[in-house]
């Protein structure tokens, strides 16, 4: 008697390509709710009359429902596909939004918020799930370094469409454009996205990919530190050039503007190249010296040359964000299509949570230090990545 044929499902090149545009309009659909609260900090902080920390908690809501719920939907892309937690995830976030949107309180619009940025999460794992699963290696990486353009695009939009509905006609309706987007991918989503296969379970694919080795573990750790200079970039690269090299805000807007964008080609020809040498562990080590040596160049540039500051600046917001695709492909290939929304789950987790220690421990140490001393004490977090990069024999293995 002989065993059953399992034939995989599949889908055309054009239906793979189909799936990733959904799934990135998904995810910056979600980075733009997630963003619109910080967006808002004038009008809760002049208009409502609420102190600064009380604004900066509302605004920060959505951030801390998303890392409490990252590895639960993780698990549920795992455990019930990625197409289910994509449609239900994000009406829920539909839903929520939509009654942010609503007359209310400050407090009730927090925690509204605080709601929708759990029920967002949905996104982060089970769109690069999709990616990983529908896309061969030969193109994975650069599949990848499209869907981690999602984050400035949402930004963007967010930067676009927020501050200037949240002061002509206040909080709820602010957030109006990014759950209209929410809602859009809901149901695109619903029709479009179909799960990737996931192989026979076994004791071998079905295993605990975290037990045995320290390999997905390095690579969180990794992907932490690098997180460091890329906020610190993020956060203080506008006040730096305004009050600490006296550059105008227009013009220091399009600086910062214009290097988020340079950062997300970066991510994908990063992305390109991880296809082309066949692995995302070599160029992860790559961007982690490059991310050393452009951030001690940019403590040089602060303190000794501020006329080259401005190229310095662009090019190591550039290098900070190259690794992201690259970890991320590493960690859902080395996990296992049984695993790998629990481990992205767990990476974005450590990223967040990185990410939240950027603002009150660099902003010490910048007034402490000031700007050159501090952007130096930060290039020891790319440092400190280097050695922890797992050998690229250990990402053979996982293959």
């Amino acid at each position: 008697m002989t065993a059953p044929v399992v034939r995989a499902r599949t889908v055309s090149a054009a239906r793979a390509w189909t799936i990733l545009a959904v799934g990135v309009l998904a995810q910056t659909a979600t980075t733009a709710l997630v963003a619109a609260p910080a967006l808002l900090l004038p009008v809760l902080h002049q208009r409502q009359h609420l102190p600064l920390p009380v604004a900066g908690l509302i605004a920060g809501a959505p951030n801390l429902g998303l890392v409490l719920t990252l590895v639960a939907w993780g698990w549920a892309a795992d455990r019930f596909g990625e197409r289910v937690v994509l449609v239900s995830g994000l009406a829920a976030t539909t839903v929520l939004g939509g009654l942010a949107a609503l007359p209310a309180g400050p407090a009730v619009f927090g925690l509204l918020l605080l709601a929708a940025g759990a029920a967002s999460a949905c996104a982060n794992a089970a769109s690069g799930r999709v990616v990983v699963g529908w896309f061969p290696k030969e193109r994975r990486g650069l599949a990848m370094g499209i869907r981690q353009m999602c984050q400035p695009l949402g930004v963007t939009i967010a930067a676009l469409t927020v501050p200037q509905l949240g002061a002509a006609a206040g909080l709820g309706t602010a957030v109006l454009p990014p759950t209209a987007l929410c809602a859009a991918a809901a149901v695109l989503c619903l029709f479009v996205i179909i799960d990737p296969p996931r192989g026979v379970r076994t004791a071998v694919t079905g295993r605990n990919p975290y037990r045995g080795d320290g390999y997905l573990w390095r690579i969180h750790a990794v992907s932490a530190l690098l997180v460091v200079p890329q906020f610190t970039l993020s956060t203080f690269g506008l006040v730096w050039l305004v009050a600490g090299l006296g550059w105008q805000v227009l013009p220091a807007g399009l600086l910062v503007g214009a290097a988020q964008l340079a950062g997300a080609i970066g991510r994908l020809l990063v992305g390109a190249l991880s296809d082309r040498a066949a692995s995302r562990i070599g160029p992860l080590r790559i961007v982690a010296v490059a991310a050393l040596a452009v951030m001690v160049l940019l403590a040089i540039a602060a303190g000794l040359l501020p006329a080259a500051a401005a190229v310095v600046y662009v090019i190591a917001a550039t290098v900070s964000v190259a690794d992201n695709g690259l970890a991320f492909t590493a960690v859902a290939e080395g996990a296992g299509s049984h695993w790998a929304g629990r481990a992205l789950g767990v990476q974005n987790t450590g990223q967040f949570l990185a990410a939240a220690g950027v603002g009150p421990l660099v902003g010490a140490l910048i007034g402490w230090l000031g700007y050159p001393l501090a952007f130096l004490v930060v290039a020891l977090t790319p440092a400190a990545a280097i050695p922890l990069v797992p050998a690229t024999a250990a990402e053979r293995d996982r293959l």
